[in-house]
């Protein structure tokens, strides 16, 4: 299952175009910190937001945004401010470039280490979908930026800077090669584009994304959530894009994808057609809340979405 992963930059990177040209400077946010100078932080401005944690042994990010050329050095200082430790692990969330554009970029910004050398993690779908067709018999060329080591299992975990890190994977969600990643000492979760609470969900369904799995992964991360007290503090969660939240908000966004398809599925059951049901305004109370001029999915987008994932025609 393979595609040219060039027609995805350029339809992603083009929709995020006219929000990119005005995006703010590369900010970091300070979500936990932690003994000798462990901790966990989230850069914003740079596409989707990027996780980093630091520690003795050195750096692991989450994603890498879009980095081009001109950013990766900015995203790269923001790092250093943080840390001088190498950097060993990426985790890509998902495959859209706004989260694995700045694999390549920031790998050429990262010096060789023969001793534990840069590894890229990701869902194996994530591998699959980046990788350039092969033609005849030919074997294609090293491709840069692409996963090392991927995963196929339901889970991979690994041990840096003193914590446990545990990857999972949500089967066919936003996409069919979402990660989940939970730094479990730290109590805080990285959600990737399952999880944008300033937006609807962009459930993309050309590459195995469904409203049914988008739901399944909500509750997991609900699940693997703990709050301090009436759901807010406790475990905290950097999600794909917008600001960090604690599990009250994931909840509130799992109500609203769960009421917005059950609405549609009711119409579906009623013989309603795509033209009916986007008249009927399914998501009216929520549009306010979820839909902007910048938004990257509109209404009718995710309305569509959810008809077509639950079957409609």
């Amino acid at each position: 299952m393979t595609f040219k992963f060039s027609i995805l930059l350029c339809v992603v990177a083009g929709a995020l175009s006219a929000q990119q040209q005005s995006a703010p400077d590369i900010k970091v946010l300070q979500v936990r910190h932690g003994a000798n100078g462990t901790g966990i932080y989230m850069i914003t401005g740079d596409g989707g937001n990027i996780t980093v944690q630091v520690g003795s042994q050195g750096v692991l990010l989450v994603d890498t945004g879009l980095a081009g050329d001109t950013l990766a050095p900015k995203v790269m200082a923001a790092i250093r401010e943080l840390s001088r430790g190498p950097i060993h692990y990426i985790i890509n969330t998902h495959v859209h470039p706004d989260h694995v554009g700045g694999n390549e970029p920031l790998a050429k910004l990262i010096p060789p280490n023969r001793a534990q050398p840069l590894l890229i993690i990701a869902q194996e779908n994530v591998l699959n979908r980046m990788t350039k067709p092969v033609t005849g018999n030919e074997t294609p060329p090293a491709q840069p930026g692409l996963p090392t080591d991927e995963y196929y299992l339901p889970f991979k975990d690994l041990h840096y800077n003193g914590e446990a890190i545990i990857v999972y994977h949500e089967p066919n969600a936003h996409t069919d090669g979402d990660s989940v990643v939970l730094f479990r000492g730290s109590d805080v979760i990285s959600a990737g584009d399952i999880f944008t609470p300033d937006g609807y969900p962009f459930i993309d369904l050309e590459r195995g994304g469904s409203v049914m799995g988008e739901i399944a992964a909500l509750n997991h991360i609900l699940d693997l959530t703990v709050p301090e007290d009436k759901q807010e503090g406790g475990t905290l969660v950097i999600p794909g894009h917008g600001h960090l939240c604690e599990e009250a908000e994931v909840v509130e966004y799992r109500d609203m994808v769960v009421i917005v398809k059950d609405r549609i599925q009711d119409m579906l059951k009623k013989g309603m057609n795509l033209a009916q049901i986007k008249a009927a305004q399914p998501t009216i109370d929520y549009d306010t809340q979820y839909v902007s001029a910048n938004s990257f999915v509109k209404t009718d987008q995710f309305v569509e979405a959810v008809y077509k994932s639950l079957g409609g025609k």
